[in-house]
């Protein structure tokens, strides 16, 4: 058995490609979408992830600010720097890159932005509004392992799926979207103080790992046909590297590396939130 790559770049150029359409639409009506990022500190995959944001703005046609705070960043000067953009005609959404430095208050940072302005979908009303099903912004990273999975005919359907790790960027609102009707999987949303992890894993479907443990996901931890999807990352001597050992590639039907896979999308994904505010 060889896995089929589940290729997010591929797929986010042809989003980009609909989006420039969208944003080019949206100017001739006087409407300029415009992301703003907010990035403390100098954590080189942030950085990487922040330029590679504002990049990705530069292809579509949306304006771009961004604001770059040092390290020494208090709460305060983060709260501030929100504020501004709150206030910002020009800007009409942004996020917060995180991981924040461990002194600032996330939860405090979170629901200090304007929850119209929220492109990231992380503010507590646009999780309420997900869990109600309301419509919002829908965190990204979900919806970019959720539009992979129907891109390449994935099937969710009563499929069994096991995420590790229950983070409010990933695990979380992730177990949310793919228990929709439309996707009508169940989910099981494993962590630290799960009870025989391996258990879950060997008997899903899907496996979903987003930990930023380095070759976490080992072959004999999933069965013969499973699709797996890598959202950690890890940094190493060799570079970045995800949480699924390439050992898997020969046991699983689907992939979705790192990098190439859900990170591209989960850009493309950001930008769509943009567009769809201002739409």
């Amino acid at each position: 058995m060889s896995a089929q790559i589940l290729d997010g770049k591929a797929l986010a150029a042809t989003i980009k490609e609909d989006l420039s359409q969208r944003v080019l639409k949206l100017k001739s009506e006087g409407i300029n979408p415009g992301l703003a990022t907010i990035l403390v500190g100098e954590d080189p995959g942030s950085l990487s992830y922040v330029s590679g944001k504002h990049r990705d703005c530069q292809d579509v046609g949306i304006n771009s600010i961004r604001v770059d705070l040092p390290a020494s960043a208090s709460e305060k000067d983060v709260l501030a720097a929100i504020s501004d953009l709150n206030n910002s005609k020009e800007c009409t959404g942004f996020i917060v890159q995180l991981p924040l430095p461990a002194a600032i208050n996330t939860q405090k940072i979170l629901e200090a932005i304007d929850p119209k302005k929220d492109a990231d979908g992380l503010h507590p009303l646009n999780l309420g509004r997900l869990v109600a099903g309301f419509d919002g912004p829908i965190p990204c990273t979900p919806r970019a392992i959720v539009e992979l999975l129907n891109h390449y005919l994935v099937p969710t359907q009563g499929a069994n799926i096991t995420v590790i790790g229950r983070g409010i960027t990933v695990g979380r609102p992730l177990g949310l979207l793919l228990t929709r009707k439309k996707e009508n999987a169940t989910v099981t949303l494993t962590h630290t103080g799960t009870k025989d992890l391996k258990a879950h894993t060997q008997s899903a479907d899907i496996v979903i790992a987003a930990i930023g443990q380095a070759h976490f996901l080992k072959a004999d931890m999933i069965k013969d046909g499973a699709v797996v999807i890598d959202v950690g990352i890890s940094r190493e001597q060799s570079g970045l590297v995800g949480d699924i050992d390439p050992s898997t590639l020969a046991k699983s039907s689907f992939y979705a590396p790192m990098p190439g896979g859900v990170g591209p999308m989960t850009r493309a994904m950001l930008l769509k939130n943009v567009v769809d505010a201002c739409c």
